[in-house]
């Protein structure tokens, strides 16, 4: 039972990097019906911008004599890297998906590719080829619990992860613009013409999306410091398997399906040899996606919509 339980909190870590991935992507598709092929990039340079915000911080109150508790640090540098992720997103909309929205799906998908090449070897030709130690912003602290070894980092990584998704529940089920994004979802052609305009709403899916793209590869560099310009290509891909099994549209759908992903992989080495981890996790989800192509919380109508 110690060694289950250990291995469920070892899965809920690893799923709040899928979900919090999964949920930009669940969102510009419910709108936009386009891929965000970027979004995995998005999360590696906002790892990056983390990384860079932490070491200013710490370097800042270095210079000021000043002692910042851990937490406190924690918390300015999820909320500026954020804010300056969800500028990179804005960014990518503008200028890479706007332009085609008219466009086939596949000059789109083709272009989130191409982009997230660029933020790739743009980071190579900024910061080298050297992989970069994310800072130690909260010191590492070992519980024991009936057997089960879990760390205080652990526990504030799946916390911030799904107060995260709380917010952004909350943000689409009682703001005005989680209305119009709903609606926009549901029917992209009338809403429109409501008055709700469409070079409003994209952007700041976008924007929103980035931002929990950010937060996902700031938690990602607690758990695992080392930073690397390719690691949202595998984690991205993921993300969006995740993102289609929860069904368009859901924020809880897109959630769920990136736990039990993190799930499926942690638990899976528990019987068979960890080479077939992907086999059987991916096989699984094919199997539930034969008998549920929508998703879990997707609609048929759905697949009507910008065909």
């Amino acid at each position: 039972m110690a060694f289950f339980l250990q291995n469920v909190i070892n899965a809920l870590q690893w799923g709040s990097f899928y979900a919090l991935i999964a949920l930009g992507y669940s969102m510009v598709y419910s709108i936009l019906m386009l891929f965000n092929f970027t979004h995995g990039d998005i999360f590696m340079t906002g790892a990056y911008i983390g990384l860079g915000v932490a070491t200013a911080l710490l370097a800042l109150s270095g210079v000021m004599g000043v002692v910042v508790p851990g937490w406190l640090l924690l918390i300015f540098t999820i909320v500026l890297a954020m804010m300056l992720t969800s500028l990179l997103g804005v960014l990518v909309e503008r200028v890479g998906y706007r332009p085609l929205r008219d466009a086939p799906r596949a000059s789109a998908a083709i272009t989130g590719l191409m982009i997230g090449i660029i933020l790739e070897y743009s980071n190579l030709a900024i910061l080298g080829t050297r992989r970069l130690n994310f800072p130690t912003l909260i010191e590492t602290t070992t519980y024991t619990v009936g057997g089960v070894f879990f760390t205080n980092k652990k526990i504030l990584i799946v916390g911030i992860a799904l107060l995260l998704m709380l917010a952004l529940h909350l943000f689409i089920q009682k703001s005005r613009w989680g209305m119009a994004m709903r609606a926009m979802s549901f029917d992209y052609q009338i809403v429109p013409l409501m008055g709700v305009s469409l070079n409003v709403i994209a952007p700041l899916t976008f924007a929103i999306g980035s931002s929990l793209a950010a937060a996902g590869g700031i938690l990602y560099g607690m758990a695992y410091p080392v930073l690397d310009p390719f690691m949202g290509i595998v984690l991205g891909w993921k993300s969006f398997v995740a993102a289609i099994l929860g069904g368009r549209g859901s924020i809880l759908g897109a959630a769920l399906a990136g736990f039990l992903l993190g799930f499926i992989e942690i638990f899976t080495p528990m019987i068979f040899p960890s080479t077939f981890r992907d086999l059987i996790a991916y096989s699984i989800i094919l199997l539930i996606l034969t008998f549920r192509p929508y998703g879990f919380f997707g609609q048929a109508h759905s697949t009507q919509l910008r065909l």
